[in-house]
């Protein structure tokens, strides 16, 4: 058995007792009474306490399992918190990688993305997240009514990233802490439901966590649901 599918294994076997079902379309991110310096280890207290969910199909559906990439999410009274951890096979990184500025089409590379809008009325607006094994990150304000939507990259949010690179392993780790106040005008209180879905890329490969059935990843149609809840 190879070392990146053993790696993708063993990330298998331990988040299965509190995994989340990714047919349910549900995401559900557990409240964090505190807010906590951004981190990388899956094995800290504090996403210890999240429920895990899985980005492991192609855009088709189709299932990817070396590509499994688990997802966890934390919410506090200020800002959302994601951690992936993604197992890989060959890196695809920038060769000059700034993390200071916003690294405009960040996509032409290895990414771990969010997808999230609050208008249900709308589906066609949203944000965009996204962060390398780098440590680079973009985000966008979505609205597919333009015929160039991609030029929301110049819209701010104030998320941090973080990532780290576990060569022996063969995987990276990624983590965002996007304020509440980018992505809706209400406060955030356990219940609130948004419309969301998780990505990961690979060179020319990807993994979703809802698949878009579609060669593009914005097909909101085909979005989950991101809900905050009180506790696991």
């Amino acid at each position: 058995m190879n070392r990146l599918l053993t790696t993708a294994l063993l990330l298998v076997t331990s988040a299965a007792a509190f995994a989340q079902n990714a047919s349910s379309g549900i995401f559900k991110s557990v409240h964090s009474a505190h807010d906590v310096s951004l981190a990388t280890d899956p094995g800290s207290p504090f996403w210890r306490g999240a429920l895990p969910v899985s980005a492991e199909v192609d855009a088709h559906g189709k299932p990817v399992p070396t590509l499994r990439t688990e997802v966890r999410s934390r919410w506090t009274k200020e800002n959302l918190y994601l951690l992936y951890v993604c197992p890989y096979e060959e890196l695809h990184l920038k060769l000059d990688p700034n993390t200071e500025v916003e690294t405009n089409q960040l996509w032409n590379w290895d990414v771990a993305e969010l997808f999230i809008g609050s208008n249900f009325q709308n589906i066609k607006l949203y944000k965009e997240f996204e962060v390398s094994p780098q440590g680079e990150w973009i985000d966008l304000d979505i609205n597919l009514d333009h015929p160039h939507h991609e030029d929301g990259w110049t819209w701010n949010s104030g998320f941090q990233v973080a990532a780290r690179i576990d060569r022996k392993a063969n995987v990276w780790y990624a983590a965002m802490r996007i304020p509440f106040s980018a992505i809706d005008q209400r406060k955030p209180v356990a219940g609130i439901v948004f419309r969301a879905n998780l990505f990961r890329t690979e060179r020319e490969h990807s993994v979703a966590w809802q698949a878009p059935m579609s060669d593009t990843f914005h097909t909101p149609e085909h979005f989950g649901r991101l809900e905050l809840v009180d506790k696991k």
